[in-house]
C-alpha cells in the first residue's frame, strides 16, 4: 500500500478545526424564502450518458433540505490546503476563480476528464435557510487518477482543482472542473469550506462550515467505464454510501449531489448547503 493509500484510507482520522462563527456585517439576502424545498439526490445517467430522470436506490434517492437544517459537519480530510495541515494555498494570488482545471502561479499543470460543472447554493438556516450573498466557497478534489494537487506524489507543485468564489445575489457559487476518480477506501466526493466572506477565506480557523459533495453512483459508474478511469472501477466495487467512513452516519442523503447533463457535453453537480450565517 502506497503512503497516500493511507492517508486515503484515514481521511476521517485526522482532527479538523472547529468552525468560527463569525457575525456577517451585510445584510442577509431575502431570496429563496422559508421553507426552501431542495432535491438533494443525484440522478441516474443513461445508455447513452445523458441525466435520466428516474430513480435508483442508494444514487437517486430524494431527500428535501428544511428550513433551518445545517449541511452535515466532516473532515476536511489529510489534503486540505487551508493552513490546517500545512499548505495554505488560500493566500495565493490566483486561488479565486470559478474554472480549477488548470494550476495558477507559477505552476502549469492541467487536470484532465470527463468535464464537471459544481454548483453549490449556500442557505442562511439562521434567517430560515434563505440565499446568503456575499459568503465565500473554498472547493477542492482529486484529480482522475486520485491524486490531491500539493500532497500526493507528482503533483505536489501542482495546485489545480482547488479554488475560491464568493457567492451572488442568489447565494450561487459555480466551479468548472472535471469528475474526480474513486480511490481505495472512499465514496467519490468533493470537498469544500464555507467561510463568512471572501476576505475571511484565507484560513481555515475562519470558516464557518466543511463537508463533502457525495456524487451519485450511476454517475460515477457511467463515468468510470471511459477511458481514463480504469483505476476507479475496483476502487468503487469496494466501498458503499452506507460503508463509506464519512457518509455512512446517514447515507449520504443530506450530501447527495443532483446531476444533470452528459458525459459527451458535460455534467453538473448541483447541491445546497445550509449554514449558520
Amino acid at each position: 500500500m502506497t503512503r497516500d493509500e493511507e492517508l486515503h484510507e484515514h481521511d476521517r482520522g485526522l482532527s479538523h478545526d472547529l468552525p468560527t462563527l463569525l457575525s456577517r456585517r451585510r445584510a442577509l439576502g431575502l431570496l429563496g424564502g422559508t421553507g426552501l424545498a431542495v432535491v438533494l439526490a443525484g440522478c441516474g445517467v443513461t445508455d447513452d450518458g445523458s441525466a435520466g430522470g428516474s430513480a435508483s436506490a442508494g444514487s437517486a434517492g430524494a431527500s428535501t433540505a428544511s428550513a433551518g437544517t445545517a449541511i452535515p459537519e466532516e473532515t476536511a480530510g489529510p489534503y486540505p490546503g487551508d493552513g490546517s495541515n500545512g499548505i495554505n494555498v488560500l493566500t495565493e494570488s490566483g486561488i479565486v476563480r470559478s474554472d480549477i482545471t488548470r494550476s495558477f502561479g507559477s505552476a502549469s499543470g492541467v487536470a484532465t476528464g470527463v468535464p464537471l460543472t459544481i454548483r453549490l447554493k449556500v442557505l442562511d438556516t439562521s434567517s430560515g435557510s434563505g440565499a446568503l450573498p456575499g459568503a465565500a466557497v473554498y472547493l477542492w478534489h482529486c484529480d482522475r487518477d486520485g491524486r490531491y494537487s500539493l500532497y500526493s506524489e507528482g503533483v505536489t507543485q501542482e495546485n489545480y482543482l482547488r479554488g475560491v468564489q464568493e457567492t451572488g445575489g442568489d447565494g450561487t457559487v459555480t466551479f468548472t472542473s472535471i469528475f474526480p476518480a474513486a480511490y481505495s477506501g472512499r465514496w467519490p466526493h468533493v470537498h469544500f469550506e464555507v467561510y463568512p466572506s471572501l476576505e475571511l477565506a484565507t484560513s481555515s480557523g475562519n470558516k464557518i462550515a466543511t463537508s463533502q459533495i457525495a456524487l451519485p453512483e450511476d454517475t460515477c459508474n457511467a463515468v468510470y467505464a471511459t477511458a481514463g478511469y480504469e483505476s476507479s472501477v475496483a476502487a468503487m466495487s469496494r466501498v458503499s454510501l452506507a460503508t463509506d467512513n464519512v457518509f455512512a452516519d446517514d447515507g449520504g442523503v443530506h450530501e447527495l449531489g443532483t446531476v444533470s447533463g452528459s458525459i459527451a457535453d458535460g455534467l453538473v453537480v448541483e447541491l445546497a448547503v445550509g449554514v449558520n450565517g
